[in-house]
């Protein structure tokens, strides 16, 4: 008998708080398959404890072992579940095909403006009601008004493929209006036009400000040496390179690596995470290029493991500026060859800011293209009126520490 579609993905849920949900998905295999469920985990705020991965070339079977973090946070596992079978290429009649959103054209983007009175963590909360009614923020304008009031551009978009529809944008708005309570004067929805491209990249970023965000080198200092170690073997397997990759823990560290693999076209056929002891990882992974052969080339080995190694240790860039009166915070990351940026970046840096009392007066994202790569750029203007420019250097790089380490789940 065949598989069902109920068989593509199982969630068996934890049975108790100390104990992982296991997450398997056994479906036909696509290049960077592995990297795009992992990334729909992690938009569900989950961290994955460890994997198994085991694939021929034609099918694949993929079990994650998962928790939320923060341990409160409630997972719609319905919703998840569609969600990663829409990333599964299928194998099923067109009748089931029609239920699924269809992932090969970009979908529509949406224009959410919130027009509300200032208050510390607005942008969170409006964050965390978007990210709880899976819409994804692609890009976005914050601008406050020296009257004290904010409008909010979001540019998003919805992983129901729902937001054509009247019920489900005046559900975001009430949702939105709810939340926002009193502080709340309107709310409006409706599909974005041509003002989208312009948002796309930033007006001016200074020459000075970008060599410090993209410009880096690995560091070779033996402590950081230590937090990041790649062993090639091509002598284990007769058809296969091994990778066996001990590292510092981080909570996308898996998609980091999966990332590359993908952008790299290096099917991994057979790979194991173990669980993270005493805050390192480890990961042994049966690797091949995407002829079937084995990577034995010294400066493709040399290359591959220094790409790892960015990604593991640096895999974001935060810095801390003064331009003029203004105090900005930025955050960058490289995009996936296929355009999508790291999950839920926007969410951490607001929380991050929000735990530290520190309001956002505006805020942007865009792309930055540089001779490497395209980044996704994260720009706040931290609100000097609240007494955050009177902050020593130290103080400000507490924040930068704060940010980081919400970013990196530490």
């Amino acid at each position: 008998m065949g598989m069902s579609w109920e068989d593509v993905v199982l969630i068996e849920e934890r049975k108790s708080s100390d104990e992982p949900t296991v997450v398997t998905v056994n479906c036909p295999d696509k290049p960077g398959l592995g990297c795009d469920l992992v990334r729909n985990v992690l938009e569900f705020g989950l961290y994955v404890t460890r994997g198994d991965f085991s694939t021929d070339g034609k099918w694949c079977y993929i079990v994650l072992w998962v928790v939320s973090r923060p341990c409160s946070l409630k997972i719609d596992w319905e919703s998840l579940k569609q969600r990663l079978l829409s990333c599964c290429p299928s194998f099923l009649p067109a009748f089931y095909l029609n239920q699924l959103p269809d992932s090969s054209k970009p979908p529509p983007i949406y224009l959410l403006k919130v027009f509300s009175l200032d208050r510390k963590g607005l942008i969170h909360d409006v964050t965390q009601v978007l990210c709880e009614l899976e819409l994804t923020i692609q890009s976005l304008k914050v601008m406050t008004n020296p009257d004290g009031k904010v409008l909010d551009l979001f540019f998003i978009t919805d992983h129901l493929d729902l937001l054509h529809t009247k019920i489900r944008r005046e559900e975001t708005c009430e949702h939105l209006s709810s939340v926002l309570g009193e502080y709340c004067i309107s709310c409006e929805l409706e599909l974005s036009g041509p003002e989208y491209e312009s948002q796309k990249g930033f007006t001016s970023i200074s020459e000075e400000i970008a060599d410090e965000l993209f410009s880096f080198q690995l560091a070779t200092k033996e402590d950081d040496r230590s937090q990041a170690v790649i062993t090639v073997d091509n002598l284990m397997s007769p058809a296969h390179t091994l990778l066996q990759i001990q590292c510092l823990d981080q909570k996308a560290l898996i998609y980091d690596i999966l990332k590359i693999s993908k952008d790299c076209n290096i099917q991994i056929a057979y790979g194991r995470i173990s669980s993270s002891v005493k805050g390192y990882r480890s990961l042994d992974l049966f690797i091949q290029k995407d002829d079937g052969k084995k990577i034995l080339d010294k400066e493709n080995q040399v290359a591959l493991c220094s790409r790892l190694k960015e990604e593991m240790l640096h895999p974001l860039r935060v810095i801390i500026t003064n331009r003029g009166p203004d105090t900005e915070l930025f955050v960058a990351n490289p995009v996936e060859l296929s355009g999508k940026g790291r999950p839920r970046v926007f969410y951490d840096v607001t929380f991050a800011l929000k735990t530290l009392g520190i309001c956002i007066f505006s805020a942007e994202v865009g792309r930055h293209s540089t001779a490497e790569r395209e980044w996704e750029v994260y720009r706040f203007r931290l609100d000097e009126t609240r007494g955050f420019a009177l902050m020593s250097k130290k103080a400000k790089m507490d924040v930068v520490d704060k940010v980081r380490r919400t970013l990196m789940g530490w």
